[in-house]
């Protein structure tokens, strides 16, 4: 199907699944804020709103045509689209990327359907609510209240940004989509790649009506179809298939080849008609763990890993076009990293379908900043129930990519640890178990940094922003010995279980401060203009002797298996990034690149 190119970010908003029928809904719709969420009373479900604003964009950001940053307890959408007169033999759906945070969409006056989350795609079947016709109205209410517990990431709740809170995200901020089905269609598979056996492991839902009906699973490379596979409905509720990859044809999916099989999902009926037909695809890897080493396809990859919060200028946290999720990740390699946390932002799944193509290791990471400061010391952090149903539906949309190499559902729980069992242990064991249950193939961080609370958890990870790196490398020494560096409260009480032999990283540090445009206080700790970790460099050299000095020490450590420096961008005032917060040139990149060149004495190891 053809798209309007005026259409702002009009690529298939998901390349891992994809059908031929689909029709973008981004640009302009009608607006309307509702500061005190009363709209629904005051009749904006049924009324012309009074503004216009860009969709995808959030209305904070200068894309949207809106730019306004103050709070808005609620936000409303609506705009007349047209379904193809073909599409009405079917089902028709209406996709959501992400709204934040509690979504209500009526279509001609029906509502069809709600969700609660600001970070993850749902779809709705309109074909009742169309009543036969093609033209329709939908209306969307966004509420996103500022003082409820809730996933929100880096959005800050104060009005003004402050050290590592951002502008906040109200309302849509990915793409809105139709897509035709049929009655009985193919619904989102899980396909987990097995290299010791050389084959894909394939689970494909269907919907609707199963009887005289095939599933059929064709996996294919350059030079063909590799294997192809059916097996009738009507027996199991979630029929299962497996890939066969022969010897000739394997070719696993690794940073230096990220080669992708394609997929061919389609429902046969009695005939061989072909009733539904999807497209995808797939990379053959494989993560395992053995003793303190992360292996990637049974071989020892250092992870060089860099923090990417996923923010830009002009759209927030939506890429101003996917070219610019492209850049992002050149820009990273370019500075010698291969790969990233996604951090305290679940990321857009083109994002993800370029790191697949592009052999980008990444950290898949929930936003789960907003549940802390609810509670005396010792209970401050009380996560709620949606935190875990919110991550189990990324586990559920981001199962397939071969780029995400480990999940982390939490990230610096700060709560000390004492002998109750309380929300945050409960939260922090549900999200883990979640993980695992929903994805064995991959590790789990139970807790990036702080409060390690599941004994089981298969990494274990430590923040750490000494900006001296002779200190840096006292604190870090212990590792060998079995007592790495491990992140405390203030007062040098435990926040983690005790470590326990797990793979370890430091997922998190330099973040080193830097802004050669603003004038620095004599003593370097000026935050009036800017924001960054420890004393801010005084020039260009300090800085690299600085970073170099902190990166080695982890380089240089056998036991170490990879690190996380914070981080790929500035992002508004916090001034610690490899490049501008507009991807300009912050350093010679060359020279950042050259230290990261150097071997891990890690990769220099036995894998045994």
């Amino acid at each position: 199907m053809t798209h309007d190119l005026a259409v702002p970010r009009n690529e298939h908003p998901r390349p891992q699944w994809r059908r031929d029928q689909w029709l973008c809904l981004n640009g302009e719709w009608q607006f309307e804020p509702d500061k005190s969420d009363s709209g629904f009373e005051r009749g904006l479900r049924d009324a012309e709103l009074s503004s216009r604003i860009i969709v995808p964009f959030a209305p904070e950001s200068s894309l949207s045509g809106i730019g306004h940053v103050d709070f808005m307890a609620a936000v409303w959408y609506r705009r007349e689209f047209t379904v193809p007169d073909e599409w009405l033999s079917g089902r028709v759906l209406m996709n959501f990327q992400a709204v934040d945070y509690d979504a209500t969409v009526w279509v001609n006056g029906v509502e069809v359907g709600r969700h609660r989350g600001g970070f993850t795609p749902f779809g709705l079947d309109i074909t009742a609510a169309l009543g036969g016709k093609t033209r329709a109205t939908v209306v969307v209410r966004a509420r996103d209240s500022r003082d409820s517990v809730q996933p929100r990431g880096k959005q800050a709740t104060w009005y003004a940004n402050t050290h590592c809170f951002y502008t906040r995200t109200t309302g849509i901020w990915q793409s809105v989509w139709l897509e035709a089905v049929p009655a009985t269609h193919l619904r989102r598979p899980r396909i987990t790649p097995d290299v010791t056996g050389s084959r894909f492991h394939v689970e494909a839902p269907v919907s609707g009506p199963k009887r005289g009906i095939t599933v059929q699973v064709e996996l294919g490379d350059a030079s063909g179809v590799v294997s192809r596979e059916s097996i009738p409905l009507g027996y199991d509720l979630c029929p299962r298939l497996v890939l066969d990859v022969p010897a000739g044809r394997r070719r696993l999916w690794t940073p230096a080849d990220p080669h992708l099989y394609s997929l061919r999902f389609r429902l046969i009926d009695s005939t061989d008609g072909v009733i539904d037909e999807v497209h995808g695809y797939a990379g053959l890897r494989s993560v395992s763990v053995e003793g303190q080493a992360v292996l990637i396809n049974g071989e020892r990859v250092f992870q060089r890993l860099v923090l990417d919060q996923g923010y830009w200028p002009d759209g927030i946290m939506t890429a101003p076009s996917d070219e610019a999720l492209v850049r992002d990740i050149e820009l990273a390699r370019n500075a010698g990293f291969n790969g990233a946390r996604l951090h305290q932002k679940v990321f857009e799944e083109r994002f993800l379908y370029h790191a697949d193509r592009m052999g980008y290791l990444v950290w898949g990471e929930f936003p789960d900043w907003g549940a802390g400061g609810q509670g005396p010391r010792g209970d401050n952090q009380q996560p709620t129930p949606s935190y875990v149903a919110e991550w189990i539906e990324v586990l559920e949309r981001d199962h397939n990519h071969p780029s995400i190499i480990g999940w982390c559902p939490l990230n610096e729980t700060h709560q000390t640890l004492h002998d109750r069992t309380t929300v945050l242990d409960d939260v922090t064991k549900g999200m883990f178990k979640a993980a695992k249950n929903a994805d064995p193939s991959r590790p789990v961080i139970d807790a990036s940094g702080y409060s390690h609370r599941v004994v089981e958890t298969d990494i274990w990870d430590s923040h750490c922003y000494e900006q001296d790196p002779a200190k840096f490398a006292a604190g870090q020494s212990g590792l060998a010995d079995g007592k790495p560096f491990t992140n405390l409260t203030p007062d040098d009480e435990a926040m983690s279980l005790p470590y326990a032999g797990q793979p370890y990283m430091v997922s998190e540090y330099g973040g080193i401060w830097w802004n050669p445009d603003l004038a620095r206080a004599s003593d370097g700790t000026d935050r009036a203009e800017s924001w960054g970790y420890g004393r801010r460099v005084d020039s260009e050299e300090e800085f690299f002797e600085r970073f170099a000095g902190l990166t080695r020490v982890l380089l240089d450590d056998p036991s170490m298996f990879g690190y996380c420096y914070t981080q790929l961008t500035d992002v508004f005032q916090e001034q610690n990034g490899i490049y501008r917060f507009d991807r300009s040139e912050k350093f010679p990149i060359d020279r950042i690149r050259d230290v990261q060149r150097t071997i891990a004495a890690y990769e220099k190891a036995d894998p045994a």
